[in-house]
C-alpha cells in the first residue's frame, strides 16, 4: 500500500508518516513547499505522479481567530485545497481520509455530538472546514472524515507546550472552565488512522482520547504529572478571554462508530498526557 499525506510538518502528519514507517507502509509526505493545496494543477500533477492507494489529508488553516479576518485565505485552503485533492482521488479513484474539527457543530448543549449529526459551525475556521467535508463527501466514494479535537503532539506548539511555559515564567495561570472536550495525543491518533485507511470501512468518524475534562482539568493535570504541583491554577468563564472567534462549549465527541467498525478505542487522555510528557521531555527535572 502506498500512501500520500499531506501536512507534515504538522503535529498530525509527522505522526501519521512515522505510523506508516513503523508498518512498513510506503508514505508520500507533503506540505506546502512540495505541494501546495489550493493550486489544482499542482495538486493533480503530484497526487497522479504518486499514484497512492490512498491520501490522508492532514493540511489545513487552522489559526482560529486570524481566520476571522482572513477568510478568503482560510476558505481557500481548508475547502478549496480540500476540493482539489478529492478531485484527483476521485478521477484515481484511491481513497480520501479527511482530517476534520469539532468546530463544525455548534458546541451548544451537553450531549455528545454523533458523526452524522446536523453541522452549524460558530466561526470563520468552522465553515471551512465544513466546506471541505461537503467537498469530500460529494466528490469521491471511498472516503473517511475524521473530527479530531483539542489536538497536541511533539512537532509543534500546542496547549501542553504552553500551560508549560506560563507556569514556568508566571508561577500562576487562570484557565477557562466552561468548554468541555477530550484531549487528543496525535500519536495515538495517527495509530488509528493507519488501521482505517487499511480498511474500506467508508464514513464519518470521531477521535479523541477517551475521557472529558474542562481546559481548566486539563491544565491542572498537566502541571501535576509535569511536577509542577505549585503552579496556581485559577478557574474563569470564557469571557475572561475575549476572541474574535467563538468557541464551542461542547466538544464532547461520540465515538461509539469506532467500536462498531472494529476499531480501538483511544487511552485515556491522562495517560496520553503522561506519555506526550515522556517523549517531549516536558517533566520537571
Amino acid at each position: 500500500m502506498k500512501v500520500l499525506v499531506t501536512g507534515v510538518k504538522g503535529q498530525l502528519g509527522h505522526d501519521v508518516m512515522n505510523e506508516l514507517a513503523k508498518r512498513g507502509i510506503e508514505g508520500i509526505g507533503v506540505d506546502v513547499d512540495e505541494m501546495d493545496i489550493t493550486d489544482a494543477a499542482a495538486c493533480k500533477k503530484v497526487i497522479t505522479e504518486a499514484a497512492p492507494d490512498a491520501v490522508i489529508h492532514c493540511a489545513a488553516y487552522t489559526a482560529v481567530d486570524a481566520a476571522e479576518d482572513n477568510v478568503d485565505v482560510c476558505r481557500k485552503v481548508n475547502a478549496d485545497g480540500t476540493r482539489n485533492i478529492a478531485m484527483v482521488c476521485k478521477d484515481l479513484n484511491c481513497k480520501l481520509m479527511y482530517i476534520s474539527t469539532d468546530y463544525v457543530f455548534d458546541g451548544q448543549g451537553t450531549r455528545p455530538w454523533e458523526p452524522d449529526d446536523e453541522r452549524k459551525p460558530l466561526n470563520v475556521y468552522g465553515e471551512t472546514k465544513y466546506e471541505g467535508e461537503l467537498a469530500v463527501e460529494t466528490l469521491t466514494e471511498k472516503f473517511f472524515i475524521v473530527r479530531i479535537a483539542w489536538v497536541f503532539g511533539v512537532n509543534g506548539k500546542n496547549f501542553i507546550r504552553t500551560m508549560i511555559r506560563l507556569g514556568n515564567e508566571r508561577g500562576a495561570v487562570s484557565v477557562v472552565d466552561d468548554q468541555i472536550g477530550s484531549p487528543t495525543y496525535t500519536y495515538d491518533l495517527a495509530r488509528l488512522l493507519v488501521d482505517m485507511i487499511q480498511t474500506e470501512k467508508y464514513g464519518r468518524y470521531h477521535a479523541t482520547n477517551e475521557g472529558l475534562c474542562s481546559w481548566y482539568e486539563f491544565a491542572c493535570e498537566i502541571f501535576r504529572q509535569a511536577g509542577m504541583s505549585d503552579v496556581k491554577v485559577t478557574p474563569v468563564d470564557s469571557s475572561a478571554f475575549p476572541a474574535k472567534a467563538a468557541r464551542p462549549k461542547n466538544s464532547r465527541m461520540d465515538k461509539d462508530k469506532l467500536e462498531e467498525n472494529g476499531f480501538m478505542r483511544l487511552p485515556s487522555w491522562q495517560d496520553a498526557l503522561g506519555r506526550y510528557l515522556d517523549e517531549a521531555d516536558l517533566r520537571k527535572k
